[in-house]
């Protein structure tokens, strides 16, 4: 985290993202933060009001592609489905390309259950979740994809299936990238559900 461009702001958010990483969300305090960055809590109180202000910046950081990434693909002339699938890999490429965020789906539950980060958090899983249903929908009604499942079903199906593969890897390493696990599994649904013309 020496990195000069990175201002020592994000650098304390990105630190904090790796202690729950490696700790666990129940381990970010501002004693373990300030120990991380290598500064005294005082010193870390000069940036932040407290570690609520802290779990706050980490689930902004958390979403901060996710406005936009929505729109982008809502306005791309590819089909529902493709959509899903284009949604789906780009939040696996970004979880593979700075790992530790993925730690912040393993612990939703935490950041649900917190005041200060509940509405943000809860915002988040649903526009997204939102979104897929809503293409899913969209695809089975013009014939698209079969109705084998409901645009529901298949959603967590989808969703619930990538961060399963999170959930893997903390626990065991495998051969491939998380971004590889999803576009196989993607591409393996996509298939499944298809309707060929």
């Amino acid at each position: 985290m020496g990195n000069s461009f990175i201002n020592r702001k994000d650098r304390i958010i990105a630190s904090a993202i790796e202690i729950i990483s490696e700790a666990g969300l129940m381990s970010l305090t501002t004693k373990s933060l300030a120990m991380k960055e290598n500064m005294s809590e005082s010193l870390l109180y000069r940036y932040f009001g407290g570690i609520e202000e802290v779990l706050v910046e980490v689930v902004d950081a958390f979403v901060k592609f996710d406005d936009g990434i929505l729109a982008t693909l809502e306005s791309k002339n590819i089909s529902h489905l493709d959509k899903v699938v284009e949604l789906l890999n780009i939040f696996s490429t970004y979880y593979d390309g700075y790992e530790e965020l993925g730690a912040v789906v393993l612990n939703y539950e935490g950041f649900l259950h917190n005041v200060n980060t509940r509405d943000k958090m809860a915002k988040c899983i649903q526009q997204r979740t939102q979104f897929v249903q809503r293409e899913l929908e969209a695809a089975m009604k013009e014939g698209e994809i079969v109705d084998t499942f409901t645009p529901e079903e298949l959603t967590n199906i989808l969703i619930g299936s990538l961060d399963r593969d999170l959930l893997n890897r903390r626990i065991q390493y495998g051969d491939k990238t998380h971004n590889e696990v999803a576009k196989s599994v993607l591409e393996k649904m996509a298939r499944l559900v298809r309707i060929e013309k």
